[in-house]
């Protein structure tokens, strides 16, 4: 074991797509808090409006990497490509609207990361009682992912709240990635990190859902969450891995 490093060995990516003024609002007050940590941010954006990626662009430490196509993996490959380049030696993904997280819950994660040599992965996630304050299908979906991919990388836990710590040498891996996996790169990321012999650790924290989030009225873009979860981990089970 070494010491933990501090964090200058940590750089962020992270997307956007604000659809509309709350969301537009509520990523520029996450990501100008994220800032105050004083780490390199970078950012991938998916559409949103020209007004408000001019508005991120003054907050500090934060550069924007240019996606290569659409949707949400291409967002993905280009914020972490462009983090890798940083040369840092992990990266905190993370979506870019978890106000609560930024506020009250990335000081202590990344205090409470592990320091080991073969850490591939720190995951945020949710403690039992944080968990059930999520919608009924989120809970059974996630439940059933965190399930499958804990059985998998052969450590339980949560593997759905959001946040994590990468290796940096694990972004590369996401190349075969195709578009219509989504979400479920995340899992695949996951499944590589366990193939490759490195440390899956979670991070257990009260991490209660929003309360204007907890209405359970997205259940069918669950149930399309949890498909690109599976075909993610199973790509990942499978993909050829030349480290």
């Amino acid at each position: 074991m070494k010491s933990r490093p501090p964090n200058a060995d940590i750089c962020v990516a992270t997307v956007t797509w604000a659809r509309d003024a709350d969301e537009e609002e509520l990523i520029r007050r996450a990501l100008t808090k994220l800032a105050a940590a004083e780490l390199p941010i970078v950012v991938a954006d998916g559409g949103s409006s020209s007004a408000f990626v001019s508005s991120l662009r003054r907050v500090p430490h934060l550069t924007f990497a240019e996606p290569e196509g659409r949707g949400l993996v291409a967002q993905v490959k280009a914020t972490l490509a462009a983090a890798a380049s940083l040369q840092r030696e992990f990266i905190l993904y993370t979506e870019s609207d978890k106000l609560m997280f930024f506020e009250q819950k990335l000081e202590t994660f990344l205090l409470n990361r592990p320091a080991a040599d073969d850490v591939g992965v720190v995951i945020s996630a949710r403690n039992d009682e944080s968990f059930a304050t999520f919608p009924r299908t989120q809970r059974v979906t996630e439940a059933a992912i965190n399930a499958l991919t804990g059985d998998f990388v052969g450590r339980p836990g949560d593997y759905s709240y959001g946040p994590f710590l990468m290796n940096r040498r694990l972004a590369k891996f996401l190349d075969p990635v195709p578009a219509d996996i989504g979400w479920g790169w995340r899992h695949y990321q996951f499944a590589v990190a366990a193939r490759l012999g490195l440390q899956v650790v979670h991070v257990v924290d009260d991490l209660p859902c929003p309360q204007d989030q907890r209405a359970d009225v997205e259940r069918e873009h669950r149930l399309k969450q949890l498909t690109q979860n599976v075909n993610g981990l199973l790509l990942g089970m499978e993909v050829p891995l030349n480290d």
